[in-house]
């Protein structure tokens, strides 16, 4: 039964603040998908100039800079969001940028006399003349992180886009320019990871500055700064440590995988995560960015953000879960076909990953609700839970020296936990758990008869590599092609989009 259109327009406007929220969306959702379209138009290039190993040894690198880098702020970013004046943010922008530049000078001194040997304890001897670079990748994070938030308080959402494409295009080109002169190094890859982070940065910085200098210039007084640190001090004493700790392990497989394995084997995982995970950059980082920003403003009116969390749950759930059955049941052949016969063993770590990459892709963007509501201490309790688990997954799978086992317990664990994390925002919102299982439900019943087409085709008649390929390409976009004539609400969410150029 389709909902008639003055209530769709009711359920829109309230999920969405009148289309701002969806129009924000599409804003940083058009840059991700263009940004990592880039991205993914290089890749078959990348992967066939760069060995696994190579890949393997840089994500090691990035992991390192990644695990901290959410903190590298103490988490205030966060917290830009939150004052009634700009003057407020201001204080707060300054107080974590001087933060960032604090952390990054420690850094930088530990790593100088413990750099030998943490790369003895990762097994990465090679990336060891590299780690000068972490502490300023560090630096440049914390920039961005600030200016990211500062430019999403503004409701500038089209310059996080710009600054996206402009970061993959830079990342993109260093590394085909570098690998096709026959620099295909691990030097080369982190080069130009690090070059597409400045650039990230630096657009985001430019435009906040043409349009913010003075604000941002009066924020850097010491005293306003530390009263806007003190005000909002749960960021840096609970929600700091939920962020290290979820970055922690987010980041642990690629670390253990080191260390247990080599540097292919983490290059096939990178590579893996890298695609299953495409769709939490596309789409789920852009919801939450702007879910954070809308529910804040809608904490005082918990029946509004109710409708808004079960909306945007919605909607993930119907993006994000035939694309995870098709990886699961054609991992292998895409891999194939996209990255070429080198990256099959890739294709089948994504096939193990499908199904927990869709319950990660539905709960992360929820999750920005705690912070948003300042409950960091339950999301600090989650991310410890789901730190044990991922270590003892990892350990208990790495004592089999079997990779494949390590990655199904993470895939299943991973599931559990974050489908429990999902259940537990929805609570937290005062969303019934019927319409929860009603809207996974419903989902799943449209999503099976095309995942059951892949499936019997590939099982039954045993076809090309090509023919699976061109399938899944069929079927996921029936299936889209479907929600969209089928889906009322779907259908008027995004024509709630429409004027989306006109809000600056």
């Amino acid at each position: 039964m389709t909902a008639s259109q003055p209530e769709t327009e009711t359920l829109v406007e309230s999920s969405f603040g009148k289309g701002d929220f969806a129009r924000n969306v599409l804003k940083l959702a058009g840059g991700a998908v263009l940004a990592q379209g880039i991205t993914f138009l290089v890749a078959p290039v990348v992967s066939r100039l760069y060995t696994p190993a190579t890949i393997g040894t840089q994500n090691v690198f990035v992991s390192l800079v990644s695990i901290l880098s959410v903190i590298i702020c103490l988490r205030y970013e966060y917290a830009i969001m939150l004052p009634d004046t700009d003057r407020e943010a201001a204080n707060i922008a300054a107080g974590s940028i001087l933060i960032a530049s604090l952390i990054s000078i420690a850094t930088a001194v530990i790593l100088f006399w413990g750099g030998p040997g943490l790369t003895s304890l990762l097994k990465t001897p090679e990336l060891l003349p590299y780690l000068w670079l972490v502490p300023v990748g560090l630096w440049i994070q914390g920039i961005f992180r600030v200016m990211n938030y500062w430019n999403s308080r503004s409701k500038h959402f089209g310059r996080l886009s710009v600054a996206q494409v402009v970061a993959s295009l830079t990342t993109s080109s260093a590394q085909i320019g570098m690998g096709v002169s026959g620099q295909a190094t691990t030097g080369s890859l982190i080069g130009s990871w690090i070059a597409g982070t400045t650039a990230y940065t630096g657009v985001l910085t430019i435009q906040a500055l043409k349009g913010s200098w003075r604000i941002l210039r009066d924020g850097f007084r010491l005293p306003y700064i530390l009263t806007g640190l003190k005000r909002y001090q749960k960021f840096a004493l609970i929600d700091s440590w939920g962020g290290f700790v979820n970055a922690l392990s987010w980041q642990l497989p690629t670390l253990m995988l080191s260390s247990f394995f080599s540097q292919t084997i983490v290059g096939y995982y990178a590579l893996s995560n890298r695609v299953i995970t495409m769709p939490l950059t596309l789409i789920g980082n852009a919801i939450g960015q702007v879910f954070f920003q809308r529910a804040a403003e809608l904490r005082q009116d918990p029946a509004k953000l109710s409708t808004s969390v079960r909306m945007v749950f919605r909607v993930l759930v119907a993006l994000g879960l035939l694309p995870a059955l098709v990886l699961t049941i054609a991992g292998k052949e895409l891999f194939m076909i996209v990255f070429g016969s080198n990256w099959i063993e890739a294709g089948i770590y994504a096939q193990i990953l499908g199904l927990w990459m869709f319950f990660l892709f539905t709960s992360s963007p929820l999750g920005i609700l705690m912070p948003a509501l300042e409950r960091q201490e339950i999301a600090l309790i989650m991310q410890v839970v789901i730190l044990l688990t991922r270590i003892a997954a990892l350990t208990i799978g790495g004592a089999t020296h079997n990779v494949y086992i390590v990655l199904g317990i993470w895939s299943g664990t991973g599931v559990l936990v974050y489908g429990g994390w999902t259940l537990w925002n929805m609570k937290i919102a005062q969303v019934p758990l019927a319409s929860v299982w009603a809207i996974l439900l419903r989902y799943t019943l449209r999503a099976l008869p095309f995942a059951s087409i892949l499936l019997v085709l590939k099982i039954a008649f045993h076809p090309s590599p090509w023919l699976i390929f061109c399938a899944a390409i069929g079927a996921v976009g029936g299936y889209y092609l479907f929600l969209m004539r089928q889906e009322v609400d779907l259908y008027r969410y995004l024509l709630a989009l429409k004027d989306f150029r006109k809000v600056s």
